[in-house]
């Protein structure tokens, strides 16, 4: 019969560690959540502005970003492997570099796949637009894996924000539809704004990733709590600001706000949450726009 030490510490429920559940998990380690994320909010801005993306739009996003976040995980696993630096994987790495012979594969297929798509079914003036990002997106990739500084002023997390926000808002910009060919910035403004915050948002995302993983009990050091609420109390703002004039704007920029407050919750009881369970509900939390499915329709 089991005995308890005498200095046994029971856990109580308070104090309990919740792991999350094989499913989620695995979304999250098999680099699924991404491209989720990308798809969701593709439509949601799409949504805002009143345009209908062909199906092969969101299932060339989907695959790019997966075999961009497969590359890029293999990539930080063999050269945390070289430097003998293992303690800067986490869970997500080593799942990668453990099954690299499935992924690997299947990522060159996706790849492969999304360039078929580019070349016979993108219309070459938005093949043009695409490049640049892609010509950028390059750039980016190229010197965080051939070990070059960033800048001091704009960190990686900032850079992978903006990055993927243009990845996620450009099928619906290069969409909308403009009296005589002009975009205005009124035409645009609907957009614009949910933009911008979700590129903050996406950046504090991976702040909160970051320093999380960096120091699981990080406080006062990286304010995480504090700046997810604030950017929740802006959301809101903006929200109530373009309610009657702009209605899918501001129910666009509530799902956000939610998003934020969720990672605000999330920083909160980190410490009763396993890494991988924190890290795949960082990114779950991002598909609030979701909650617009059974609204969507009575939004004008």
């Amino acid at each position: 019969m089991p005995q308890l030490l005498p200095n046994a510490h029971i856990l109580s429920p308070a104090e309990a560690v919740f792991n999350a559940p094989g499913p989620l998990r695995l979304w999250h380690l098999a680099s699924f959540d991404a491209p989720t994320v990308a798809l969701v909010w593709s439509l949601a801005f799409a949504w805002v502005v009143r345009v209908h993306l062909p199906l092969w739009v969101p299932a060339l996003l989907a695959l790019a970003v997966w075999a961009v976040y497969i590359a890029d995980r293999l990539l930080d696993t063999r050269a945390a492997i070289a430097a003998d630096a293992l303690h800067r994987l986490s869970d997500r790495h080593f799942f990668h570099w453990r099954n690299r012979q499935i992924l690997v594969p299947l990522a060159i297929a996706a790849a492969a796949t999304a360039a078929c798509i580019v070349f016979t079914l993108m219309p070459p003036t938005n093949r043009e637009r695409d490049s640049i990002l892609a010509a950028a997106s390059l750039v980016y990739f190229t010197r965080v894996h051939t070990g070059r500084k960033q800048s001091p002023l704009i960190s990686k997390e900032f850079l992978v924000g903006i990055l993927f926000t243009a990845g996620c808002a450009l099928p619906a910009l290069t969409r909308i539809s403009a009296p005589f060919g002009a975009l205005t910035l009124g035409l645009l403004a609907p957009v614009l704004i949910p933009i911008a915050f979700f590129s903050l948002l996406a950046w504090l995302n991976c702040h909160a990733i970051d320093r999380w993983e960096a120091d699981p009990h990080s406080g006062p050091k990286h304010p995480i709590l504090p700046l997810a609420v604030l950017l929740a109390l802006a959301g809101l703002l903006f929200a109530a600001l373009l309610l009657n004039t702009q209605p899918r704007s501001a129910a666009l920029l509530a799902t956000g706000a939610a998003a934020a407050l969720l990672l605000a919750l999330l920083d909160r009881l980190r410490a009763r949450l396993t890494a991988v369970t924190l890290r795949a509900a960082a990114d779950l939390v991002l598909l609030t726009p979701l909650l617009l499915i059974p609204i969507a329709p009575l939004v004008k």
